[in-house]
């Protein structure tokens, strides 16, 4: 099954970084930025954590230590979360960020391969997504207008980019279709976030 999101795995990563290629000139992507792991969810299907999984076995020693040291504080931060009224859903720092370095690249999610890219829902292709770091100054920033949230035609024709700033469907629902897993033999499964993975495999164990 894992061999076989592999395959999965290898074709949909090829596709993405096409588009981060094509959208290169809009891209502050660089090692060290690690905004995009700091304060999610982080959804993950069932086949994405049992990858990760193997990503934590493959690590050293130390890492391993901290990362589970992470998960734990985590968790603890998430029950004391929860005893708050709040509405807002559980955000956290990603537990395989050691030293503001992904500690497990090779067997990151797929929602960590896409962000940094603009997205869309599939029935709604003219509302992009815009990535949140482009209001930090990163990603997208030099043709954002922030008053109204949008990509700007007259910034990208005063700059002279060559590329047109462009949204692809490749938001998350739209990567773990369970037709286009069944042609490549494998089941995303249930999806929740990773923490919640991690909370529900020790209860097993």
């Amino acid at each position: 099954m894992i061999d076989n999101y592999l395959l999965y795995l290898g074709y949909i990563t090829n596709k993405i970084q096409k588009y981060f290629d094509e959208q290169k000139e809009y891209i502050r992507c660089s090692k060290g930025c690690s905004k995009c792991c700091e304060h999610a969810q982080f959804p993950y299907s069932e086949i994405e954590f049992k990858l990760i999984l193997e990503g934590l076995k493959s690590l050293g020693l130390e890492v391993q230590k901290t990362v589970v040291e992470n998960i734990n504080q985590i968790v603890k931060d998430r029950a004391e979360f929860l005893k708050s009224s709040s509405e807002e859903p559980f955000r956290y720092q990603c537990p395989f960020l050691v030293n503001n370095e992904c500690s497990v690249y090779y067997y990151r999610g797929l929602v960590c391969r896409t962000f940094g890219l603009m997205t869309f829902i599939s029935d709604s292709p003219k509302t992009p997504r815009i990535p949140f770091c482009a209001y930090e100054g990163l990603n997208f920033s030099e043709v954002l207008d922030k008053e109204q949230n949008n990509i700007s035609d007259e910034k990208f024709a005063q700059l002279g980019f060559k590329e047109e700033p462009k949204a692809y469907n490749i938001d998350y629902s739209t990567l773990i279709n369970e037709e286009i897993a069944e042609g490549f033999g494998f089941r995303f499964g249930k999806v929740k976030p990773l923490i919640d993975w991690f909370i529900s495999n020790n209860n097993n164990n």
